[in-house]
């Protein structure tokens, strides 16, 4: 049952339970994030909401990520004290775990039990096998989760690379074996079902690098995932091999790397630079590497396109590198840094330029082996938005898959005994990190944060006498608003008059009612508003008696 990552990319967290209702054990693989887009301003994170397992958490027995990258594992240290359950990650991930919570001041201290590719372990009723597979970042895995009523395989996500830069590729020939014992259900990554063919290799994409950072004339600065690692690698080769040296930047950059390097995944790479020592190398023969390839405003990218970065600069001619595709919401940030950086007269290079990136999920052919070899009675496409999904079950149903189930966020899923099907579905939603909180849309106020937004706000204060009159004016302070009228008015003025002939106009003795002129007050304002401007403000009154 997924409670995230099946009808969108991003948010994953998938629980498989075994047991009749009101017995039943459940574990959870993954605990992601996804990234908030304009229309929530202010939100850090998005989390999926995870209510039911928490009411369940008792019957919870683990959660065992598959990888590090955020959609995967990024909501664990906001998630984990509502969970509290055992926790079982690479040695990788973990360590990433613990850079990022030294990083979070307050964040829990998660007990973690390190396991590797190759491992078996066993959780409650389940036992589970972590199968080496290919993917962007060092040690993910596949999961082969077994219980009396047979295996299901959980991939995570993979691709099929003979040449990946770290880690060795997808371990066919086990999967071949767990294939031929029999597998009940196959939940597949399905990012690029819709595409055909394979994905090229990481391999390439070093040839690829190499050859633009070589025909550079100026700096190059190629940006990408931080948790890239294996891109990292390759684009430091790539720059060692055309007689450059390397600077990180970006927070997130330089903590993965430090990651990588104490876990070997660094070996035979030249130190890199220091910022205090990257203005004394000449242009031609410095890259960089870092963090914005999104358009994050606060990226390291996005201070260099406006020339906003206290130690690092780049000029005309200096050329830009996008190892990386944008996340669909991404686009008009992205757009912003394009456009700041063409001003500016530096080049950019991107995929559909140059093999300067490759995917870490697979195409259609890679999903033909992949079910060649699991023969699985059953198919759950997932990781994917609803166009992903449709595709990879109709692959699946080519492939004489005896059964396919289309499932969504919420939706339980028999897998045993019997047919497959969905047999029931659970609350689900989205909880949105805003600053030290986590909740709902409604609990964080965002829905009235989007109305400010559009229509801003106003205050009114009003001041009644004794006798029930105006003290004085009535005082009124706007908040995103125009300051003038189309006849050049100040409009708080509009609204003092508008609010003051309001009060005015009610008899004396009905002022007593403080609330009827609060109601006035702001039905007054908004309608002085709309008839300036077009638009109708938020408003809150104040009203004192004295």
């Amino acid at each position: 049952m997924p409670l995230g990552g099946i009808g969108e990319i991003g948010m994953n967290f998938a629980l498989y339970g075994y047991g009749p209702e009101h017995q039943r054990e459940w574990i959870a693989v993954d605990c992601g994030v996804s990234f908030a887009t304009p229309e929530f301003p202010g939100v850090d994170l998005v989390f999926p909401d995870i209510r039911f397992i928490e009411r369940e958490k008792g019957s919870l027995k683990a959660i065992i990520i598959t990888h590090a990258h955020e959609d995967h594992y990024g909501a664990l240290l906001d998630l984990w004290p509502r969970l509290q359950a055992p926790v079982y990650a690479t040695a990788f991930t973990n360590a990433l775990l613990q850079a990022k919570r030294e990083g979070e001041p307050g964040a829990p201290k998660i007990p973690v039990t390190i396991y590797k590719a190759g491992d078996t372990f066993r959780v409650g009723p389940f036992e589970i096998e972590a199968v080496n597979v290919t993917h962007s970042i060092p040690e993910p895995v596949a999961l082969a989760i077994t219980t009396p009523l047979g295996t299901v395989v959980h991939t995570g996500d993979w691709k099929i690379d003979k040449t990946p830069a770290l880690g060795k590729p997808t371990d066919e020939k086990r999967l071949r074996e767990i294939g031929e014992k029999g597998v009940l259900a196959l939940i597949c990554d399905s990012t690029n079902a819709m595409r055909e063919g394979v994905s090229p290799s990481e391999a390439d994409v070093t040839k690829s690098l190499t050859e633009v950072i070589q025909e550079a004339s100026g700096r190059v600065a190629v940006t990408t995932f931080s948790s890239n690692v294996g891109r990292i690698r390759s684009i430091s080769v790539a720059a060692h091999n055309a007689g450059r040296q390397v600077l990180l930047l970006g927070r997130s950059m330089k903590r993965v790397a430090d990651v990588a390097g104490e876990l070997g995944y660094l070996e035979g790479i030249p130190e890199f630079l220091e910022e205090q020592d990257f203005g004394y190398i000449p242009r031609e023969k410095a890259v960089i590497i870092l963090t914005g390839s999104q358009g994050e405003a606060r990226a390291a990218l996005s201070r260099l396109s406006r020339d906003e970065h206290p130690t690092v600069a780049l000029s005309k001619g200096d050329t830009v590198v996008f190892s990386s595709r944008a996340i669909p919401g991404n686009e008009r940030g992205i757009l912003e840094v394009k456009n700041g950086l063409i001003d500016r007269g530096i080049l950019i290079v991107e995929d559909h330029d140059k093999l300067v990136h490759v995917s870490g999920h697979p195409r259609r052919s890679e999903l033909r082996q992949m079910y060649e070899w699991v023969k699985p009675k059953i198919a759950i496409p997932a990781h994917g938005e609803s166009a992903h999904l449709s595709a990879h079950a109709a692959l699946a149903r080519s492939l004489d898959v005896p059964e396919v189930v289309e499932a969504r966020n919420g939706k339980m899923v028999l897998l045993a005994p019997g047919a497959a099907r969905i047999i029931d579905e659970v609350p689900v939603g989205r909880l949105y990190k805003d600053g030290r909180l986590i909740g709902t849309v409604e609990e964080m106020g965002i829905g009235e944060r989007r109305r400010v937004a559009q229509v801003g706000h106003v205050t009114v204060l009003v001041e009644l006498s004794g006798k029930l009159e105006l003290r004085h004016d009535p005082d009124v302070v706007c908040l995103g608003m125009p300051k003038l009228d189309a006849a050049g008015e100040d409009m708080e003025e509009v609204l003092i008059d508008a609010v003051a002939g309001a009060i005015e106009s009610i008899p004396r003795a009905r002022r007593k009612d403080l609330e009827l002129v609060r109601e006035s007050a702001r039905r007054a304002t908004r309608a002085a508003a709309y008839s300036a401007w077009g638009k109708k403000p938020l408003v809150t009154v104040f009203v004192t008696q004295s």
